[in-house]
């Protein structure tokens, strides 16, 4: 029998959550179009460099695409396909959903740094908002579960320094009952945390510790075992992974570099070091190509938002 009690009514959001299915959020690159250099990895391309190849985008993003939806719930977010926003695409920037509170559906949206990727907040807040979440926007410079990475329970890492404010941190903590370990993100090269550290699990996370002072290490010690990678593996990509089940999800680049060159033996080196904290942890690596977001300097985490915390 259908119900008029709106106590009844669930959200998508709830239904999915009832079912306890990961859910992801990307976006088409339809909008990859304009390119205004916003990090270090563009400002060192030449204008023809940086042009992308709109088809092999399109291309590699829906292999991506499938791929995840193969085994989770993908949401696309809504936008007009002429919006000059060059960064929709990378979803881990426009917010972070809180998985610690269970008992409300709050979702924290971005207050960019970067200047070309201001105008992404009002689509996230409207995406948010229609699947039934509580929407805040901080005052001060936030950019995403790029810059916060989620642990377990209410605890997380807080990368700050380039893109993200301390008072971001601070204001989450005392609205949001979180405990989150603040870190200052220095490397222009790693200039989101995601780029460094990367959750394994709920007891170990890898973490390039050569990035960090001695102190942030002790109080990353503090909350969960560290698996050291080295500077080079980082470099290329190794903590830029996002996990479903027993697979971890990085990108690939052993196609498109020279064999014999340093580049294809750091690249391999990184795919081989992946594969082992994988296999010592009961895990497998599924490699995916996604080579024409380089030239925004951009690796797999970049394009993914985490709508819950059930994927592993």
């Amino acid at each position: 029998m259908a119900s008029n009690n709106d106590n009844d009514k669930k959200t998508p959001v709830e239904s999915m959550e009832k079912c306890r299915i990961p859910s992801f959020l990307l976006s088409t690159p339809s909008t990859y179009k304009e390119r205004t250099p916003n990090n270090v990895w563009m400002s060192e391309k030449t204008p023809n460099e940086l042009e992308p190849d709109l088809e092999k985008a399109m291309k590699q993003f829906f292999g991506f695409f499938q791929t995840l939806a193969s085994r989770s719930l993908v949401y696309l977010l809504p936008h007009p396909d002429d919006v000059p926003l060059q960064d929709l695409v990378f979803t881990a920037n426009l917010g972070i959903v809180l998985s610690h509170l269970a008992n409300r559906k709050v979702a924290i949206v971005s207050n960019f740094t970067s200047e070309p990727r201001r105008g992404e907040t009002e689509y996230g807040i409207k995406f948010f908002k229609s699947m039934g979440y509580e929407t805040f926007v901080p005052e001060t410079k936030f950019e995403g579960e790029a810059d916060l990475k989620y642990l377990y329970g209410n605890v997380y890492i807080g990368g700050y320094g380039m893109r993200s404010e301390l008072e971001t941190f601070k204001w989450m903590e005392e609205l949001f009952d979180m405990k989150i370990v603040c870190v200052k993100v220095t490397s222009e090269r790693e200039y989101h945390l995601d780029c460094s550290i990367f959750p394994l699990s709920r007891e170990k996370t890898m973490v390039c510790k050569q990035l960090f002072a001695a102190e942030e290490i002790q109080r990353i010690e503090e909350v969960t075992e560290i698996i050291d990678v080295d500077l080079d593996s980082n470099s290329f990509g190794i903590c830029n992974c996002v996990r479903i089940g027993d697979t971890i999800f990085n990108c690939g680049h052993t196609h498109i570099v020279k064999p014999g060159t340093k580049e294809f033996e750091t690249e391999s080196r990184k795919n081989n070091l992946l594969q082992k904290i994988a296999k010592d942890n009961g895990l497998q690596v599924h490699f995916v190509e996604l080579d024409e977001y380089l030239k925004s300097g951009a690796l797999l985490s970049c394009m993914v938002l985490h709508m819950n915390r059930y994927n592993y």
